[in-house]
């Protein structure tokens, strides 16, 4: 069921210019638009002095008695899913204002961006700010790199997303605060200027997602190729002898040696730091020493289907070469008591090393445009994607001045203060200005920014973020899955981690191997590092895949799965561009009906999520530790799930597991019965019949297989269950004594800008009997896009001991058992186009 958004109106206090609504909403104020049967019915009580607000199943009723609250109520329920604390729902607060509300005990909190864990944000306060939280704690550190203030309470009666469009500093206390007088609330504490504020409604956190995205715009598509293992590392782009561009490419070779594909390749800022002193990273600049021929580079790495990312920082330190004609153009924000550019310390080279400079004033044209060319050039190098870092906007004065001379400003407004206008606001226009001049120079290819800090609007120039600079833990393995599973739910939908932690020391090989077969089921996989030592403070260690021979095999196995995967992991980056569905959910997502996911246990996020509408994963967290208890949701009627890494093994829905997991074999991933995961090579493809000349050497995507999970022989399924997710690709029914399981996922040619991709669904629909499984595998077409394997057929992949005949339209072909064990099956598709 859609959800439905109440737009509550801006706090605005009259005749106060220190309280204006925020200057650059992080979200533009849609103009509602309804028909005679689908507008709101308002009535008002003079006596009362309220209004009502009736639109579909919602109400909101608004009271002026004492200071003014709004209380919602859903599907006609007397209590309300909402209400602002009475008597004290606004007020000013110094440059800023307060709004407060009820607090629910014992309910789920979620979103904010990326908070530390758990997952559940009740009962704790925090800063909406972002900050270089370099090696932080994934449990305790408060703010860290995003600024999205989004909270949603959810509860197995519906769910409320509270929403603020400023990008000023702000904290929210969610029921950590307690007062004699009105025991807990919730409240947020914006610093500067009036409340612009949405109240978004909808009977489950997925309707409350949706409806977010389609006010402040639904996540970007990613290019298909960065669904393949990332590589990085610092000292890579650190080196003189040999220089960084042989020792990058020796390690792209590396991966080849040892058969482990690598799809991308994440430049850290080293190519930008001066060949003499004092050398500090100069961006948009090239270390001729390290990197004679930029171009020549590129081309070499996109020989071997290597992408590059190239790190870019939003600051220029005092000794860049174009630092003063920068200051004379006013690309710098200006200090208010020297009327000169403003100066902060700003990091320069090794860890905690700094020296002067000024942070780029992206209200100011002239800093934009300085940027943007800058990434042009970039992309001219051959450089594939932006990697906006360190752009944070850490800066310690509210009074700092912009410019203002490049966005637009509301009538009347005065004030230039990064107080009122918001630090965020510059790492928005930062993500805009690399979004734009990638688009000019590349406009048919879909643009890719990953960036480190984000706002609620940035990720409508970015396509992609990770968790910033982790520690080597297993406990911040752990909390890292809480972080993503918030990251999601605030829209920041391709999102990931630096496996084996980007700080602190070097993971143990059990280490390692537990948070690659973690990382594999994630929607970007990457391992960079930067572990310093007292010994090595300006280049520091890295992680290779390869370095532990004894785990080598395992950790080969485990990269070559996630390229299996790409098909199933790029389908769910197409539901999350289209339909704002993370890919890597909270374990009740979809299952709110089933009690024990709004348990304790579950709601901290930590050790198990859904990852995609198929797969159920869990990870082990300890040290020596071999099995790990999973909960599988449930509904009535539900098959259960199979154990991926356990022939045989099929599991209750609704259960506790404890489930066997040797760290050299596996982790814990359940495959919902009549589920169906798409897979592809193991190995980098292209989707496109002529290739590329730039990527001459890559593989085509010129074969698909399914894996198919029908239930087992002595499994009575009984009456398919209607109770399904809104927003699940397979469904179920029962006739004439098959029980059919239907699913579908999308498919396109991962890399044409989104709104020139014809993309195509593939549904594939088994239905089981006793003594065989009959398959229809269909391909609509929306474009001129077909896939390589579409006339190739499809290889279908029962479970290990399955060996019910398949049958199909067509003939199907028993091929045999693969490597696995698994019993092989090969059906044509039909193709149509709409």
């Amino acid at each position: 069921m859609r959800s439905v958004n109440v737009l509550s109106q801006p706090f605005v206090v009259p005749k106060r210019p220190i309280h204006p609504v925020p200057p650059y909403p992080s979200a533009k104020r849609p103009d509602p638009s309804f028909s005679d049967v689908t507008a709101p019915k308002i009535s008002t009580d003079p006596a009362k002095r309220s209004r009502t607000i009736t639109l579909g199943n919602v109400e909101a009723v608004i009271e002026w008695t004492g200071s003014p609250t709004v209380s919602l109520f859903l599907d006609g329920s007397p209590e309300p899913i909402h209400h602002d604390l009475r008597f004290r729902s606004y007020a000013l607060d110094g440059t800023g204002i307060a709004h407060y509300s009820v607090y629910k005990k014992d309910t789920l909190h979620v979103g904010l961006g990326e908070k530390a864990a758990p997952m559940d944000l009740s009962g704790r306060g925090f800063i909406i700010s972002a900050s270089d939280t370099f090696g932080y704690d994934a449990y305790r550190t408060d703010p860290l790199y995003k600024h999205i203030p989004l909270l949603i309470n959810a509860t197995p009666s519906g769910c409320v997303g509270i929403f603020s469009t400023s990008h000023s500093r702000a904290a929210w206390a969610v029921g950590s605060e307690i007062d004699g007088l009105w025991g807990r609330f919730k409240v947020y504490r914006q610093a500067h200027g009036g409340l612009e504020e949405y109240l978004i409604v909808g009977h489950t956190v997925a309707d409350v997602v949706r409806s977010y995205a389609e006010l402040v715009g639904f996540p970007l598509l990613v290019p298909r190729y960065m669904m393949g293992y990332i590589g990085g590392g610092m000292k890579y782009s650190m080196e003189d002898s040999p220089p960084a561009h042989e020792v990058i490419l020796s390690f792209i070779e590396k991966c080849k040696e040892h058969g482990m594909p690598c799809s991308a390749f994440q430049m850290s800022s080293g190519y930008t730091v001066a060949e003499t002193e004092p050398k500090t990273r100069n961006v948009f600049t090239w270390n001729r020493q390290r990197f004679p021929n930029p171009r020549k580079f590129t081309e070499q790495c996109h020989r071997h289907g290597v992408r590059l990312l190239a790190n870019i920082k939003p600051y220029v330190l005092a000794n860049h070469p174009a630092y003063e004609e920068l200051e004379r153009a006013g690309a710098f924000f200006t200090d208010p008591v020297t009327k000169k550019t403003a100066v902060a310390r700003l990091w320069s080279a090794g860890g905690g090393e700094s020296g002067e400079g000024s942070h780029i004033d992206f209200t100011s044209k002239a800093g934009f445009e300085w940027w943007y060319n800058g990434v042009r050039e970039l992309k001219r190098a051959g450089i594939d994607a932006m990697w906006n870092d360190n752009n944070e906007y850490n800066i310690n004065n509210d009074e700092w001045q912009c410019a203002l001379d490049n966005i637009p400003i509301p009538p009347g407004e005065t004030r230039k203060d990064i107080g009122l206008w918001g630090r965020a606001l510059h790492t928005e226009l930062n993500g805009k200005s690399s979004y734009d001049a990638t688009v000019e120079i590349d406009p048919d290819t879909r643009p890719l920014i990953l960036t480190r800090s984000a706002t609620a609007g940035t990720m409508r120039y970015c396509a992609s973020s990770w968790s910033g600079d982790n520690v080597t833990s297993w406990e911040g393995m752990r909390g890292a899955n809480s972080l993503a599973l918030n990251a999601g739910f605030s829209l920041l939908q391709c999102y990931g981690h630096d496996i084996g932690g980007f700080e602190g020391p070097q993971p143990t090989p059990e280490h390692l191997v537990r948070w690659v077969q973690l990382g594999v089921h994630s929607p970007r996989f990457a391992i960079n590092c930067y572990k310093t030592s007292p010994d090595d403070n300006l280049v520091g260690d890295v992680i290779e895949p390869w370095q532990y021979p004894s785990v080598a095999p395992i950790i080969q196995e485990t990269i070559k799965r996630r390229y299996e995967l790409v098909p199933y992991t790029y389908s769910l980056m197409l539901k999350s561009h289209l339909e704002a569905i993370p890919p890597q959910r909270w374990t009740g997502w979809g299952y709110e009906s089933d009690p024990e996911v709004w348990t304790p246990a579950l709601l901290k996020g930590d050790t198990q999520y859904w990852f995609g509408d198929a797969m159920l994963v869990s990870g082990v967290y300890e040290p020596g530790v071999s099995t790990a208890r999973v909960y599988l949701p449930g509904r009535p009627g539900d098959p259960g799930f199979l154990n991926l890494n356990a022939p045989y093994q099929y599991l209750a829905a609704g259960k506790w597991h404890e489930v066997s997991s040797p760290w050299k074999a596996s982790i814990p991933v359940l495959a919902r019965i009549g589920s169906v995961i798409p897979v592809g090579k193991p190995e980098p493809t292209t989707c496109l019949a002529d290739g590329d000349p730039e990527f001459s050497g890559m593989e085509q995507d010129d074969w698909r297989g399914v894996e198919i999970f029908p239930p087992p022989l002595h499994h009575h399924s009984g009456s398919p269950t209607e109770d399904v997710p809104a927003d699940a690709t397979n469904t179920v029914e029962t006739k004439s004594g098959i029980t059919w399981y239907r699913n579908s996922w999308l498919e396109d040619d991962g890399i044409s800008r989104a709104e020139k991709a014809d993309a195509c669904t593939v549904s594939i629909a088994y239905g089981v009997a006793s003594d065989h499984i009959q398959i229809r595998a269909h391909m609509k077409k929306e474009g001129a896009f077909e896939p390589l394997w579409a006339r190739n057929g499809i290889h279908v992949k029962l479970p290990v001991g399955e060996e019910r005949v398949i049958i199909s339209e067509e003939a199907a072909v028993d091929i045999g058992l693969d490597r696995k064990g698994r019993r092989v099956w090969k059906v044509g598709v039909e193709v149509a186009s709409l």
